[in-house]
C-alpha cells in the first residue's frame, strides 16, 4: 500500500514538474504594436503590418535589436532598416527558405563559414553581366516540352571571378 502510495506522489510530481517549471519562470509576452512607444514602432515601421501576427520569439528577437539600435553607428542602423524592409517585402515561402538556409549556415563549420563569405564576396565584385551569365549557367534546365517550343540560348562564356578579393 505504501509502495502504491509513493509511486502515485512520485507520478505526480513528475506531472506537475513541467507546470511548475513554467510557473517559475514564464516566457515574457511581448507587447502588441499599440503597445510598443513611439521610438520602438518607428524603428520597426517597415514590419508594422505584421507585427501582431509574429510569433513571441521572433516580437523579441526584434525587441532585442531595438534595444541595441540607438548605440549601433548611422550605417548600422541603415543596415537594419534595409534588412527589415527587405523581409517585409518576403513571401512566407521565401521567409522559410531564409530561415532554412540561416540554419544550415549556422551548422557549417568556421572554415566553411568564410570560404562562403569569400565567395559572396567575390559574387558582389562582379559586374551586372557577369552576375548574369552566372545566373543564367546555374538556372535549371528546360523541360523537353519547353526544350520543343523555345529555341536555345547560345552557350554563354562562365564570367571569370577576381582573384584576392
Amino acid at each position: 500500500m505504501a509502495g502504491r502510495f509513493r509511486a502515485a506522489i512520485i507520478l505526480l510530481l513528475c506531472l506537475l514538474a513541467p507546470l511548475a517549471a513554467n510557473a517559475i519562470a514564464p516566457e515574457p509576452k511581448q507587447p502588441v504594436w499599440a503597445g510598443l512607444s513611439s521610438s520602438q514602432k518607428q524603428i520597426l515601421a517597415p514590419v508594422a503590418a505584421e507585427w501582431d501576427g509574429m510569433p513571441e520569439t521572433q516580437r523579441g528577437k526584434l525587441l532585442g535589436v531595438v534595444k541595441r539600435y540607438a548605440k549601433m553607428t548611422p550605417e548600422q542602423q541603415e543596415r537594419i532598416q534595409a534588412r527589415l524592409k527587405e523581409w517585409a517585402k518576403l513571401t512566407l515561402q521565401e521567409r522559410e527558405l531564409a530561415r532554412k538556409k540561416y540554419q544550415k549556415l549556422q551548422q557549417l563549420t568556421p572554415e566553411e563559414r568564410a570560404k562562403i563569405q569569400k565567395k559572396w564576396l567575390e559574387y558582389q565584385n562582379l559586374t551586372h553581366e557577369q552576375r548574369e551569365i552566372l545566373r543564367r549557367k546555374s538556372a535549371v534546365p528546360p523541360t523537353s516540352e519547353e526544350t520543343k517550343t523555345e529555341p536555345a540560348a547560345p552557350a554563354a562564356q562562365p564570367a571569370a571571378i577576381p582573384a584576392g578579393n
